[in-house]
């Protein structure tokens, strides 16, 4: 594959979990690859929700493996870590579901073994700005990638693209909370993925309008726990519970990416790398 368009590197910004919980039952979920500058540099995380990595008795994150900068589909690295959950940084807020975990030593242990992780990152610098963000119409087309109910292109490595709408206006904050909502089918999986307002070079618009932002990170799925009444709850790792046994309603919860800054930069301020 010649990873050529901005799509194709989609495909190698995600990456997956694979986790067993405590309960001995197996999940999966996404996290994707963010660089972000800092006065001390340039650096890469790996970035999820923070429930996919809590409660997690092993773990471990699945790559491409890569030759002299090229991917080689279909040769997988799983890198498992030790204590997985002790290795995740947390947002400082609680209430913000996300954790991160630098690059550098995940790079430098496959390193370690002969290998060369291929991915590409998404450049922090697509987090919009309150004026990126008020700029946006109530309703915008939007692009997410992972790995619903654990579906992948497994001989490939390749995620599952899926695209959707914005259901609040992204410009506001949901419920008053650094959030908003999507209309699209959001599955056990899904948790972590990455999620991008995405205008193709056909789609006709303002010169003045941004063609590609990172918008967030999915984090919950809406269903109906009993007649008319909603529950916004974490999109699971595992296939299985109460969320599965209910009637999803194709409405996704997404933390917006100002979150992911603000937990790098978090890390940043209390380890020095």
């Amino acid at each position: 594959m010649d990873v050529n368009s901005l799509t194709k590197k989609l495909l190698f910004n995600t990456v997956r979990v694979d986790t067993v919980l405590d309960d001995d039952s197996e999940g999966s979920g996404t996290a994707f690859v963010v660089s972000h500058a800092h006065p001390r540099g340039i650096h890469s995380f790996v970035v999820t929700n923070r429930h996919v990595v809590e409660g997690v008795k092993r773990g471990g994150l699945v790559f491409t493996q890569g030759h002299n900068g090229q991917p080689l589909l279909g040769q997988r690295f799983q890198l498992n870590i030790d204590d997985f959950t002790a290795a995740w940084f947390m947002h400082p807020d609680p209430e913000v579901d996300l954790a991160v975990i630098p690059m550098r030593p995940l790079e430098a242990a496959a390193r370690d073994q002969g290998v060369e992780l291929y991915y590409h990152a998404i450049d922090s610098k697509l987090v919009p700005d309150a004026q990126g963000w008020n700029a946006l119409d109530a309703l915008e087309e939007v692009l997410f990638v992972g790995y619903p109910s654990g579906v992948w292109d497994e001989v490939n490595l390749m995620p599952i693209m899926r695209r959707g709408t914005t259901a609040t206006p992204m410009m506001l904050n949901f419920e008053g909370r650094n959030e908003f909502l999507i209309d699209a089918a959001v599955y056990p999986g899904s948790s972590g993925s990455p999620v991008f307002l995405y205008e193709p070079d056909t789609t006709r618009r303002a010169a003045s309008r941004p063609r590609f932002l990172f918008a967030g990170v999915i984090a919950a799925v809406f269903f109906r726990e009993e007649e008319n009444h909603l529950v916004a709850a974490p999109v699971p790792a595992n296939y299985s519970g109460s969320v599965m046994g209910s009637e999803m309603i194709d409405l996704g919860l997404v933390i917006k990416s100002q979150a992911v800054v603000d937990a790098i930069d978090a890390y940043l301020r209390k380890w020095a790398e």
